[in-house]
């Protein structure tokens, strides 16, 4: 059992840091369309101008956001499952794997390139150069927003003596990943990571409302699957503080 259990953390603590480092990487480098649609009337009149272009809405992201998100159910479960501390544990090993990776990047960028080789010098280079500021940036978002994920889960747990599991789960993320969402994207703002035509604070705030929409609809999705994970892995938990969960 015990084998098990540190396979099921090893697990877990994979999809977290294999989410987190993969976001970074790809990050900013490219925005897809999640969806758009026509707005009815009765929408229309409650959203607000800024996101949407008359009664047009597009949900438009970062790729690098589409592996975050699993970040969060990892944590949630790991939380759930082995406690706070081992949570805030693998926060941090994410925190120093990240600016590993961007030491290892840095370390090829400076060795000199094997002219009549290297198949794709370019694309490295200009990977390179767009992921330094990503990383640093989704970093300083991250350590904040993951701590704060961590903390509201457990302040949740306690205050319900381990019970509702369902707001624990969505009452820290959704907090969570709005600071994350304008953190991050304030800060690429400000470091000129992102394209030419974001170039106002208006911009800047319906990629922040459409980032955080995107973690917000995926935290509600994320529920279900936060009750299955419990279920069907109640018998790993090793959590120290209180345990149960309806």
């Amino acid at each position: 059992m015990n084998h098990k259990r540190d396979a099921l953390f090893l697990f877990l603590s994979g999809i977290f840091l294999t989410s987190l480092v993969l976001g970074n990487v790809i990050g900013t480098t490219k925005f897809v369309t999640i969806f758009e649609m026509d707005l009815p009337g009765w929408l229309e009149a409650i959203t607000p101008d800024i996101v949407r272009n008359g009664a047009h809405y597009t949900m438009s992201v970062p790729a690098g956001i589409i592996a975050y998100p699993f970040t969060f159910l990892a944590t949630d479960l790991i939380s759930e499952l082995f406690g706070r501390k081992k949570a805030q544990m693998i926060v941090w090993i994410g925190f120093i794997m990240n600016f590993f990776m961007l030491f290892l990047m840095t370390v090829n960028h400076w060795l000199p390139n094997s002219a009549g080789v290297s198949g794709g010098l370019d694309l490295f280079e200009g990977v390179y150069e767009f992921m330094v500021g990503n990383v640093i940036a989704s970093m300083i978002a991250y350590l904040i927003a993951q701590s704060v994920d961590v903390k509201l889960f457990h302040f949740w747990k306690n205050l319900t003596n381990g019970k509702h599991l369902w707001l624990r789960n969505n009452g820290s993320t959704m907090v969570s990943q709005l600071v994350d969402s304008t953190a991050i994207i304030s800060i690429l703002y400000l470091a000129g990571n992102l394209g030419d035509n974001i170039n106002s604070l208006g911009a800047v705030v319906i990629l922040i409302i459409n980032s955080y929409l995107f973690k917000f609809f995926f935290a509600l999705f994320d529920t279900p699957l936060m009750y299955l994970g419990v279920y069907f892995l109640k018998d790993f938990e090793e959590d120290p503080e209180v345990t149960s969960a309806d």
